[in-house]
């Protein structure tokens, strides 16, 4: 098992030009104790949940190749881009280039988007959901192809490449991991099943259960190995220091995300996440990602200490 931190608020409390060196002392905080990778959200505006489009937002992969330059070891990566953000043949020389600057630790995380606020906002295209996955199998099809031929083509409905050029070539062997986001059992589950290396899935126990499930049905009728594949899960996690604070924390995210997305969140004692993130292994959960937008720099490292302890 490997722990992820996503890092998905920028309201940190200082001025605009202090803001970045914040987000690295998240970003190393993260680094010096047991997370194997570092993830930022792909979205122009702040969600409605961390106060809206009035609130910053720190473009992804400009952030992220300048985390590269100020961390190590850390995996890199956004979680997930939207398909419909970027050409995927430049979202490919993106990823490549943050690859390089960051000596091979870069992971392509990619999904269908879905918050069409910031589409009309910014003017950006957001079609019907079909299309959006239509889209997306392209898009992957094409970065999986920029990162291991040397001069690939494509065509589909959407995109093409011809003879495309991407030197320099990524510095992991293969090219940057590839990561597909959402749960859909239908399409996205297969989509990862043919062409990804994780899957990014959200949900309770018996939600990822089943979504496990599925995945390896999918790996067997495309005839892929289902250990090739690696899943990954997302949640919030609250790190609290009472059986009070528990229950309080959880009747607060019940009341402001909804009764069943709260149930796939991740809140207790110490001693508690440790067992919920144990379960989560048992239940076929490779790859754990967390955010803690309520959480500074003193509890990332206590988390990252607990459950790097875990790891394989």
């Amino acid at each position: 098992m490997r722990i992820g931190l996503q890092i998905p608020n920028f309201t940190l409390g200082v001025p605009d030009d202090r803001l970045f060196e914040e987000v690295v002392r998240l970003a190393t905080a993260a680094e010096g104790s047991g997370f194997d990778s570092v993830w930022v959200m792909d979205h122009f505006y702040q969600l409605p949940a961390l106060g809206g489009p009035s609130q910053p937002m720190l473009e992804a992969y400009t952030l992220l190749g300048a985390l590269a330059a100020r961390t190590s070891r850390v995996r890199l990566g956004a979680l997930v881009t939207g398909v419909t953000y970027r050409n995927p043949a430049l979202l490919a020389k993106i990823v490549t280039t943050l690859d390089v600057i960051s000596g091979g630790r870069a992971i392509l995380g990619i999904g269908a988007a879905w918050h069409d606020t910031e589409h009309e906002g910014l003017g950006v295209d957001f079609p019907r959901t079909a299309e959006r996955m239509d889209r997306l199998e392209e898009a992957v099809q094409i970065c999986r192809a920029l990162f291991r031929e040397e001069h690939p083509s494509f065509t589909g409905r959407y995109y093409r490449i011809e003879d495309a050029w991407n030197v320099p070539r990524p510095v992991q062997p293969g090219g940057p991991p590839i990561l597909v986001g959402g749960s859909g059992e239908k399409r996205t589950l297969r989509l990862v099943a043919q062409y990804a290396d994780f899957c990014n899935v959200t949900g309770d126990l018996d939600t990822i259960r089943r979504k496990v499930r599925v995945l390896h049905e999918h790996c067997a009728a495309v005839g892929r190995d289902p250990s090739e594949v690696t899943v990954s899960r997302l949640s919030t996690l609250v790190l609290t220091d009472s059986a009070a604070e528990t229950a309080g924390t959880r009747e607060f995210l019940a009341s402001a995300a909804g009764e069943e997305a709260a149930a796939g969140f991740n809140v207790g004692q110490a001693d508690e996440i440790a067992s919920q993130a144990n379960e989560l292994r048992e239940a076929g959960v490779q790859y754990q990602i967390f955010n803690m937008p309520t959480s500074g720099v003193e509890v990332i490292g206590r988390v990252g200490e607990l459950l790097g302890g875990l790891a394989d």
